[in-house]
């Protein structure tokens, strides 16, 4: 049956319209159009359901402690709820071990709803910049690494993977790109000039940007400076703990091309879940807002993707619509699903719906409609 759905507000991935409505058929949306006169009205901001390329865990599990088809569908239902309908799962440094069962839990993973990819973040990264990674883990890109990549490629698994000028070359990242890999430079001491051979070489990301990398001084650009100033991909963690709201703000409107700036949760398994879990053997509380390891350093973050389009927005003065685009039609492009970023042809669930005024998330479109219907049989 079709019908017409009119949101008080409606993101169709660019722009932000009043006054449009959708067209729902078998479910999913077919049309944008101007609102009919018989349209189902529903109140607050209708938007394509968020997108996150960095989620290391959600629902009480880490993927590297849980690396099973069953750890990414309690994830990626975890996020779901929040608001986040298309997940890269995030498997951090670990042992290499870890990293096949990780790529094993991806293939048995494909084709669940909301299943991007798998996003390898480390080993091959800098020690000096390795953040809460474990440091004995950390190596060099080595032949078993590409062949596990290899393997997801083979099985149609879509991959990220963030490595660093010291433990990588360019001969291997134009190998990996070569091969569909989407190649993100992160947790690094380099020199602006050495990330520059890289994105020379095919990498089209950088890995949240200004955490873990060197940064930007008056006469040494470091690896920030090369990211701001380059037309890469750049997560970025809008949590109020791990960049400065102004900075967020500020490196927004630096960037040379549009577009290029996404949002990023780099979630752990508090979201959506108990506020401690253990990494590596620590336990990793959640204090203030923060997430802390034993030694009190940050260790990932406790945040949705609707909480960082809200402070976006409210804190860091950053448009409505280029706050929803970093965290929907920019990290879809990134990983060349456009499909991901836009309305059409999306179900109901796909969609959230956020307060018009304050940004507060509410629910998907779906649970939005059968209250709207339950409210109307009442009356």
């Amino acid at each position: 049956m079709d019908r017409w759905i009119a949101p008080e507000l409606l993101f169709d991935g660019t722009v932000v319209q009043r006054g449009k409505a959708l067209q729902l058929s078998g479910g999913r949306v077919v049309k944008v159009a101007d609102a009919p006169a018989d349209a189902v009205a529903v109140t607050g901001l209708v938007t394509p359901g968020f997108v996150d390329l960095q989620v290391n865990g959600g629902g009480g599990i880490m993927l590297n402690t849980t690396p099973t088809h069953d750890g990414i569908a309690g994830i990626l239902a975890a996020h779901r709820g929040l608001g986040t309908v298309a997940v890269m799962p995030t498997v951090i440094t670990d042992h290499p071990d870890v990293l096949d069962k990780a790529a094993d839990a991806a293939i048995a993973a494909k084709g669940l709803h909301g299943f991007v990819g798998l996003h390898i973040e480390g080993p091959h990264i800098s020690v000096a910049r390795r953040g809460t990674h474990a440091a004995q883990y950390v190596r060099p890109f080595d032949d078993r690494t590409m062949e596990t990549v290899m393997r997801l490629r083979a099985q149609g698994i879509a991959v990220m993977i963030t490595l660093a000028p010291e433990n990588a070359t360019a001969t291997q990242v134009a190998t990996l790109v070569q091969n569909g890999v989407v190649v993100s430079i992160g947790h690094t001491d380099a020199t602006a000039e050495e990330l520059r051979i890289l994105m020379a070489a095919g990498a089209t990301c950088a890995t949240h940007l200004f955490n873990a990398m060197s940064p930007m001084l008056g006469r040494a650009p470091g690896a920030v400076g090369a990211v701001i100033n380059s037309d890469c991909y750049a997560g970025i963690i809008c949590d109020g703990h791990h960049v400065a709201d102004e900075i967020v703000g500020m490196a927004i409107r630096a960037r040379p091309t549009a577009g290029r700036m996404m949002l990023v949760s780099d979630a752990m398994a508090t979201v959506g879940g108990p506020d401690e879990f253990t990494l590596y053997g620590q336990t990793i509380r959640l204090q203030d807002g923060r997430l802390v390891n034993e030694e009190g350093s940050l260790a990932g973050a406790h945040v949705t993707q609707a909480l960082g389009v809200q402070r976006l927005v409210v804190r860091t003065g950053t448009p409505l619509e280029t706050a929803l685009a970093m965290a929907t039609t920019v990290p879809a492009d990134c990983m060349g699903r456009p499909d991901l970023g836009g309305l059409m042809g999306r179900g109901a669930d796909d969609l959230v719906v956020l307060d018009a005024d304050t940004l507060d998330y509410r629910g998907d479109l779906a649970t939005a409609l059968a209250t709207t219907a339950q409210s109307n049989a009442a009356q």
